[in-house]
């Protein structure tokens, strides 16, 4: 759910960014032919999938965890990509030298003039995206509980994400410390990652 991240680590590059953004609708291998993908966005979904993996494996992400996963149990990893989330978009312009509006405004341009290349369920998801402007709103800790409890709402047990919101208050200072952590190194494992697909 770490939207904004795999967004941003796309490269500005639309291939990557489209196979980014429906990294979890794909199963299997992407370059099998019944996806339909375009090499790019074959390279796009493989990113994502080296996104997700560092992420999970990350001592920072670990430690978050940990924090909540007494409220959260067994989705105290999808609060903590909401909460990185809104931590890279609270620091947009000093972590990464764009705005957030300009970047958002590439990004929702860019999926809304491929969307025929989109599965129909991440095209729910872009135009629900789009409507509440999501990006913009992980800035806020309104709009991250929102967006909590809209997933909480879509979880097969009960989850603690309509509540995480106060965890993120409670626990701000810990957790800014462990994404300031995080993000260079994601940040270097991709591009390392992204050499290596470079054909």
């Amino acid at each position: 759910m770490n939207i904004l991240a795999h967004a941003y680590l796309s490269d500005r590059n639309a291939d990557w960014l489209i196979g980014n953004f429906i990294g979890d609708f794909i199963k299997g291998d992407p370059a099998n032919p019944r996806h339909g993908l375009h090499a790019g966005e074959v390279e796009g979904v493989r990113i994502h999938r080296a996104i997700d993996a560092f992420t999970d494996s990350h001592s920072a992400v670990a430690a978050v965890r940990d924090l909540l996963r007494p409220r959260c149990h067994k989705y105290a990893g999808v609060a903590v990509d909401v909460f990185f989330d809104h931590m890279l978009a609270t620091q947009f312009s000093a972590l990464t030298g764009e705005s957030l509006p300009a970047f958002t405004a590439y990004f929702y341009t860019t999926l809304q003039q491929h969307v025929n290349r989109l599965p129909v369920s991440a095209r729910r998801m872009l135009d629900a995206m789009v409507r509440y402007d999501w990006i913009t709103s992980y800035q806020t800790t309104t709009g991250i509980d929102r967006a909590l409890t809209g997933i909480s709402h879509r979880t097969p047990y009960v989850s603690g994400l309509d509540t995480a919101v106060e965890d993120l208050i409670r626990f701000d200072e810990p957790i800014q410390a462990q994404f300031n952590r995080f993000w260079p190194e994601l940040v270097a494992h991709v591009a390392n990652f992204r050499v290596g697909t470079d054909h």
